[in-house]
Parts: C-alpha cells; sequence; structure tokens
C-alpha cells in the first residue's frame, strides 16, 4: 500500500457518499464501500456489519461510526484496536481520518475516497501522528521507502532525537507486503540486558528465578512481520552477538532452551549516534552494524524542513482540541512566525510538545506568539559557549573555533556518505572536493565505512 495514495486528511461532507473501506489481511486486500451516515460493526462473526477475515480479529471487534467526523470504538477485543502507533483502551472510541491506518488485531484498514478522487484527496500528505510531508527531500525519503519496503532489505534510519524515526519505520513496515503482520517496536535503552534477552528470545520454565512458566519471546510472535529497534546504540554488546547469530539464522533460542526455532522477520533500527564512531570505539559489533544497514536512510532535522513546520503544528492543534472542553483555537499568523523563525533542536518532539502546552492553557483563544514562550535565540544555532551558559575565555577561542569547524565538516561528509550509499566519489562531487581530500578526511574523523 501507498500513503501517496492514502493521504490523511479530514473527512468533509462532500465527501461521505464516496468513501470506500480498504482491509489488508495475510492472504488478501478487499475493499467495501461505507454508508453515508451510521454505526458498522467491524469483526469476524456472521453478525458483523463488514467481515474482517482475520484469525485475529474477534467476532464483534469494533464499531466504525461515518460521520463526518470519522469514529472507531474498541469493542473490548482480545487482539485490540490501535489507530496510528496507539492502542486503544477496551471500549474507548477515537476520532480518525481518511488515511488513518487501523489495526484490528493484525488486519489493517484504512479509509479512502474511491479510486477516481483518491488522487486529489489533499497535500500535503500526513504519514502519522501528524507528521506532514512535505518537504522535498521528504517525498523523496518517502518514495526510497516505497521502493525499499516491496523487499525484504534490512533498513538503518539516522536522524537526530525526535525527528520522526519511528514515523518512517512504521511507513516501511505499512508499505511492505508484512503490513497485516505484527509491526513490533522495541527501545533498547529502555530495557535491562537481561530483560531485553528474556524479552526478545523468550525463556524456559526454571531458566531463572521467577520464570515459573515458558515464555514465547517477542521475535516469535513479530513472526512474518517487522521488527524496529529504536535506539539500537544503546544495545548491550553481549546481546549484540546474540542478536546478530538470530539475523544471519533466522532461528531463535529461548533462554534456558535448547531447541531453535525459525522466524521470518524484517528488521528496521533507528539512531542518533554516530555508529560508525561506536564501532571503532569497540562499543558496537562491527559485524552487526554491517547486517543493520542494508540501505541507510537519514531523515533531516525540522529545521531544514521548515515548510512542514506551519501544517504539522496545526495537525496537532485538531489533535489535541480533541482533549479539551473548548472549540478548536485557530493559530494567529504571529504564532505561525514564532514557529518557523526557531530552528527545534527537539524536532517533532518538541514542536508536539509546544503545540500541545499551548493549547491546553488557551482556553479556546486564538494562539498568539505568546503562547509559545521559546527561547530568542534558537539553541541549535547557539554557540558552544552560550549553551553552557558561560563565556569563553579570549585563549581559547581559536581552539574553540577550530574544533566547531570540524565538527561540522565532520557531521556534512557524514551526511553526504549517508545520501551517497557509502560512495566516496559521489560523495566527493556532492561536497565539492576531490575524493583524494575526501578520503583524507574520512580517515581523520574515523568515518571509514569499509563499504
Amino acid at each position: 500500500m501507498s500513503f501517496r495514495d492514502e493521504t490523511t486528511r479530514q473527512l468533509q461532507t462532500s465527501d461521505v457518499a464516496r468513501v470506500v473501506l480498504r482491509i489488508v489481511t495475510a492472504t488478501e486486500v478487499l475493499e467495501r464501500p461505507l454508508p453515508e451516515k451510521g454505526e458498522i460493526v467491524l469483526g469476524r462473526g456472521d453478525d458483523a456489519d463488514v467481515l474482517v477475515p482475520d484469525p485475529t480479529v474477534s467476532r464483534r471487534h469494533a464499531i466504525l461510526r461515518v460521520g463526518p467526523p470519522l469514529s472507531i470504538e474498541d469493542l473490548g477485543a482480545k487482539h485490540g484496536t490501535r489507530v496510528g502507533s496507539r492502542r486503544l483502551e477496551r471500549g474507548e472510541s477515537t476520532r480518525i481520518e481518511l488515511g488513518d491506518p487501523i489495526e484490528l488485531g493484525h488486519a489493517v484498514l484504512l479509509l479512502r475516497l474511491a479510486a477516481a478522487d483518491a488522487a486529489t484527496a489533499a497535500a500535503p500528505a500526513v504519514a502519522a501522528a501528524g507528521v506532514v510531508l512535505a518537504d522535498p527531500a521528504m517525498l523523496a525519503l518517502r518514495d526510497q521507502v516505497e521502493r525499499l519496503a516491496r523487499g525484504s532489505i534490512s533498513v538503518l534510519l539516522r536522524g537526530e532525537t525526535g525527528v520522526g524515526k519511528e514515523i518512517v519505520a512504521q511507513m516501511v513496515h505499512a508499505c511492505s507486503p508484512r503490513a497485516a503482520k505484527p509491526l513490533l517496536r522495541l527501545n533498547c535503552a529502555a530495557f535491562s540486558e537481561s530483560l531485553l534477552e528474556s524479552e526478545l528470545f523468550g525463556h524456559e520454565r526454571g531458566a531463572f528465578t521467577g520464570a515459573t512458566q515458558a515464555k514465547m519471546g517477542l521475535l516469535e510472535t513479530a513472526n512474518g512481520g517487522t521488527v524496529f529497534f529504536d535506539e539500537l546504540g544503546e544495545m548491550p554488546p553481549s546481546l549484540q552477538a546474540k542478536l546478530l547469530r538470530v539475523i544471519e539464522e533466522r532461528r531463535v533460542t529461548r533462554v534456558g532452551g535448547l531447541k531453535s526455532t525459525s522466524i521470518d522477520v524484517r528488521f528496521v533500527s533507528a539512531t542518533h549516534r554516530d555508529l560508525e564512531a561506536e564501532v571503532a570505539g569497540g562499543r558496537f559489533r562491527e559485524d552487526l552494524f554491517f547486517r543493520l544497514n542494508g540501505v541507510g536512510l537519514r531523515i533531516p532535522p525540522l529545521r531544514e524542513r521548515r515548510a512542514e513546520i506551519e501544517p504539522m503544528a496545526r495537525a496537532f492543534v485538531r489533535e489535541f482540541a480533541e482533549e479539551v472542553p473548548f472549540a478548536e483555537p485557530p493559530l494567529a499568523q504571529d504564532a505561525v512566525d514564532r514557529l518557523l523563525a526557531y530552528d527545534w533542536p527537539g524536532n517533532i518532539r518538541e514542536l508536539r510538545h509546544a503545540v500541545e502546552r499551548a493549547v491546553l492553557l488557551s482556553g479556546g483563544a486564538p494562539l498568539t506568539a505568546a503562547d509559545f514562550p521559546l527561547a530568542a535565540t534558537p539553541r541549535a544555532t547557539a554557540t558552544p559557549a552560550a549553551r553552557s551558559g558561560r563565556a569563553a575565555p579570549d585563549r581559547a577561542l581559536t581552539a574553540t573555533l577550530r574544533n566547531d569547524v570540524e565538527e561540522l565538516e565532520r557531521e556534512r561528509i557524514a551526511a553526504a556518505l549517508d545520501e551517497c550509499g557509502g560512495n566516496r566519489t559521489l560523495a566527493a562531487k556532492r561536497l565539492g572536493v576531490s575524493r583524494n581530500t575526501l578520503s583524507t578526511r574520512i580517515a581523520k574523523y574515523g568515518l571509514d565505512r569499509r563499504r
């Protein structure tokens, strides 16, 4: 399925007669027309209004309410209901929009306009969670994702914290033939080493204190789907060796077990760290890096995608307005100007939090620049001395400037290598230097990718 076709937008009154429901299961793709208004029971039972033929879907799984507005309510389904990346609580109802990915168990549903009108649904596109794709670099990235998703090659996503790496991972999964299977999200920084091993591979009864019964590992539960390792650079070294064996053999052995089980999963990873430097420092296995870095994709920071700031902020305003007891506050032009002038070092996550705070405190009044108390000097461009709050001594100015220039040069070389897939000749042309000069700088900064 293509995010280009399934663009997200609000349902207009004139659209209701043209809305269809696309159902993607492990074995088939179905489309069902919807009525202009009413409640539709989705499920696997004979009494469901729309049949969703997947064994993980309950007999009466959820209620879809056709509006506008559109909404979906979980009916206490065993395998749960997800909208985007959020799982609904039992009996919870939430508003949805055209193109929002809805998961009923392992089945994926999307609401879209009839095929003749889908191409003109809306632009820019919204991938998920209010993340807007409008910048040319992000639209090109989306095109890359849609092409790469067709295969099973491992994908490594690079970018600053909060830049939207998880959203791109969701796109890889949703655009792939594995879309109807699980997307397993694992934050490598959120588990202790022993717990992460037990959770990943499972354990047999008595394998350790407290293991009162055998437990299937997460990798087994994701069979046929996609495994997303967030914060890959935080994975403990001992676990890296065991994961490498799993990737090579496509088999897992539970903690305390003797038999292995075959698995079929695709690996997508994300990191904000310089993994080449981690490899050089002995903190990350080189062989695992090459296994997971089948294709490297760089996600630009928000300050390089300014065309997306305003539509993204408006999407967040709409989202958070659903949680307050007053009308959606309009976004004034001076507020937009302030948002555009800021460099967002915390990227999408920081923008989202800033908008949430503004909406909650607005009381329904228009959001102005005063509602966004951002730093007068964007932190992303502040000097190291300004960031620390101390004035650098005069004798250190030369060294500081040299360090800053070298760090900038290193970052630009690393970015060029990422964008050119490690091809030094292409990277040198992009940077405007000779290949020999580039090779010298790569060696100087420890960026040798040995591709």
